[in-house]
């Protein structure tokens, strides 16, 4: 269970903040219409019935201004919770905040002054909204009049929702309606827009929840209403702006950040990811920085705020990953072509975020003799780019198109090849260039290829990509045998074999003369 502490910081005999739980009423700045006292913070905690949203607006406001606010100021609070994700906004100076409608039935005024200067500060009224209102923020809750007891007849309520940048998707929780064919006597409406002109989302009634709407703008018109008789629970639903959480990626790389990264991500969202490469690629994904709401102290679990990873395109597929709080995390590896980042957060605790930054792992089956390197790049993975692009150590060992593969096979006296000595292995190591660079923006892939002749073992990293800064973790992609490489072809497995029996070959003809050599000396 999360607490959210309200209890105002006052001088003795001050009085200063508290609950207000009426349907309407007033409040102000201590001593008002004197100035108000130094070094004083004050909350008031507007609560009215679940399902109605409060009214809030200022007849005077005078505090001392600074451009950023950093002295004397109020903050107007979304819901209880006193978190950058439910701020609505931050005041001083002279000019009076505009009218506020909360997007829920809780609403939280916080009035700050600080050591020096004081003015004569503010007054302000409330009033319960019994539905509907104007709706302005990232995210909200909206609910039927009275919810979750039995809705009154003869009702009307619109919800005017925008200001986010990017469409607007709506999320029922519950609903309970009077039914009926066509949903001509109680229902909920659906509006692409901000009033009743705007395109038709859809018409709902009953007991059967609504599907996920998203509008085509910033503004969403909800319309609830009720006829004379019969009634229902009614219905609660969250809304939020997609615009900033709802992406679809099909580059080879990119990154991308939760809402408002990296101040404090919105309340009461569900983002989604969605990374989509050609077939055969898969999706490593660099967390560069986490930071969510932590974990629960009663199940040690990510209850609250969560960021998750599948693997495939939806929630169906299998779990890579879930996190919260603040964690430094190794990259993860899709093992398919897609992966989807889930991000959920409730309605209160908002932190930093995340930011991540993606990169596509080419297919490729690298395998390697005593003597030469194998590498097999299906073509239609790399299908934009000329095989000149496609090299080992230098340009002038390009890869061939054999097959429907951009092949290499190459001696290891050649392509830039080196000996290296590794935890006292001998080892021949090369770099792969993989070059996507178009319209004079550089953008070469680097992958070191590794070679253990004794024991006939490749592998290959990723060393360099998009953006080597951030993604400096290589991975190993391919393990030694290559078990989830494409199978190679039998005529290369026989020149493979070949060049280990001239080897072996060599070795038993040196030996041989050896021991001639040997025995000539014991007869002279």
């Amino acid at each position: 269970i999360k607490k959210t502490s309200h209890e105002p910081l006052c001088p003795p005999g001050i009085k200063c903040g508290g609950v207000l739980s009426a349907p309407s009423g007033n409040f102000s700045s201590p001593n008002f219409p004197r100035p108000y006292p130094y070094e004083t913070e004050c909350t008031w905690l507007i609560v009215v019935a679940e399902g109605s949203s409060v009214l809030l607006s200022f007849s005077h406001f005078e505090l001392e201004y600074h451009a950023a606010c950093a002295y004397d100021y109020l903050q107007v609070y979304n819901g209880a919770a006193r978190d950058q994700g439910n701020l609505l906004g931050t005041f001083c100076g002279r000019s009076a905040p505009p009218p506020f409608s909360s997007a829920w039935h809780v609403m939280a005024v916080v009035f700050r002054s600080d050591r020096h200067v004081a003015k004569r500060g503010f007054t302000a009224a409330y009033r319960k909204d019994a539905c509907g209102g104007q709706l302005t923020g990232l995210s909200g809750e909206i609910a039927s009049p009275r919810y979750p007891e039995s809705y009154p007849s003869d009702a009307e309520c619109r919800w005017s929702i925008g200001g986010g940048s990017g469409p607007l998707t709506l999320v029922f929780t519950d609903f309970q309606m009077e039914g009926g064919q066509g949903c001509i006597f109680d229902y909920v409406a659906l509006f692409d827009g901000p009033t009743a002109a705007a395109p038709h989302l859809g018409r709902f009634c009953g007991s059967a929840r609504p599907p996920r709407t998203t509008s085509s703008s910033p503004h969403l018109l909800v319309l609830f209403k009720s006829d004379f008789n019969i009634g229902g629970r009614g219905f609660k639903a969250h809304f939020y702006s997609a615009g900033e959480c709802q992406e679809v990626f099909t580059t080879i790389k990119g990154n991308f950040s939760s809402p408002r990264y990296p101040n404090s991500y919105p309340n009461n969202l569900k983002c989604q990811w969605s990374i989509q490469l050609p077939p055969g690629y898969r999706v490593k994904v660099f967390f560069l920085d986490m930071e969510l709401e932590g974990r629960s102290s009663l199940t040690g679990g990510c209850d609250y705020d969560h960021l998750a990873a599948f693997d495939g395109g939806s929630e169906n597929g299998s779990l890579l990953g879930q996190w919260c709080g603040r964690e430094s995390l190794l990259p993860v590896t899709s093992h398919t072509n897609q992966l989807l980042l889930v991000l959920h957060t409730d309605r209160n605790t908002a932190r930093r975020g995340f930011s991540i930054a993606y990169v596509g792992v080419v297919p490729m089956n690298v395998s390697c003799t005593r003597t030469d390197f194998h590498i097999h790049i299906p073509v239609q993975s790399l299908a934009q780019l000329e095989r000149s692009k496609v090299y080992l150590g230098t340009p002038s060992c390009a890869a061939q198109v054999v097959g429907g593969n951009f092949k290499i096979h190459t001696r290891f006296d050649t392509c830039g090849t080196e000996s290296q000595k590794r935890n006292n292995t001998s080892v021949i190591v090369s770099t792969l260039y993989i070059d996507f660079s178009a319209d004079d923006q550089e953008d070469v892939h680097q992958y070191e290829v590794q070679c253990e002749p004794r024991r006939k073992e490749a592998s290959v990293n990723l060393i360099a990509s998009p953006d080597p800064a951030r993604l400096s973790q290589a991975e190993n992609l391919v393990d030694a045998q290559q078990r989830d490489g494409a199978a190679m072809d039998p005529r290369e497995t026989k020149s493979q074999d070949s060049s280990d029996i001239v080897f072996i070959s060599i070795c038993i003809l040196a030996g041989l003369l050896m021991v001639i050599a040997v025995v000539g000396l014991v007869l002279l």
